[in-house]
């Protein structure tokens, strides 16, 4: 009975502390788990196109990083380490925060668009759940497939910004969380770039500086598209 009352006593303590108030009752069984998010997170779930997801930790204590990820010396130009800050006013993120965001915009926040900005051939080998692909390749203005009318599309009907008569409007848009394959992946920096040049308020805009490379070597969960 004292054992019972003592682990009641713990889950009291744990769905009442930030944390838990911030991701709600998955930090319950943080206990259960051997790898966890943090000492009272164990996961979250989330759901993308009608599929839930659990996102956790490998639990595996002997588990690696994925290959894709495990090169040191990428040639630079044009992998280059990218800086901490990348333009006044926008935000890096980590890996906690992320996660905040992906909470938030799986219970329903649809002020918030999660994206990943690389190109599908990295998508397939996975992504973090619930993000929309958006190539940075659709945003670049010197890339070869760049249109401006697909780009004037994404920004109004899916960024939520307006226009009229060449005057964009981004009182309403949407905020922005961003990120492609690490610090030395370049794709979401580019994309951030370019939206700000566009006008789109940099204090609307989030960048997961850490992308797939740091969400990779913390076992984090991944979904993969065919």
């Amino acid at each position: 009975m004292a054992i019972k009352s003592f682990l009641s006593f713990v889950l009291v303590l744990m769905l009442s502390g930030p944390l838990g108030a911030l991701f709600g009752t998955s930090s319950v069984y943080a206990a259960e788990q051997k790898v966890n998010i943090t000492k009272d997170l164990a996961s979250i779930t989330v759901m993308d196109n009608g599929k839930k997801y659990v996102i956790k930790r490998n639990q595996n204590v002997k588990n690696t990083i994925n290959e894709d990820y495990a090169l040191t010396s990428r040639a630079c130009p044009p992998f280059c380490v990218q800086p901490m800050q990348l333009l006044p006013g926008v935000h890096t993120i980590g890996e906690i925060e992320m996660l905040k965001f992906l909470k938030a915009r799986s219970d329903g926040d649809k002020s918030i668009m999660i994206i990943d900005s690389r190109t599908p051939d990295w998508v397939r080998k996975g992504s973090i759940p619930s993000a929309i692909n958006i190539p940075w390749t659709q945003l670049y203005p010197e890339s070869s497939s760049y249109q401006p009318f697909v780009v004037e599309d994404l920004l109004t009907s899916r960024f939520g910004a307006k226009v009229d008569d060449g005057i964009w409007d981004f009182s309403n848009a949407k905020t922005l969380v961003m990120f492609c394959n690490g610090p030395w992946c370049g794709q979401s920096p580019t994309n951030i770039k370019a939206l700000v040049n566009m006008g789109y308020p940099a204090d609307k805009i989030y960048w997961y500086r850490g992308g797939m490379q740091a969400w990779n070597a913390l076992g984090l969960t991944t979904t993969t598209s065919p």
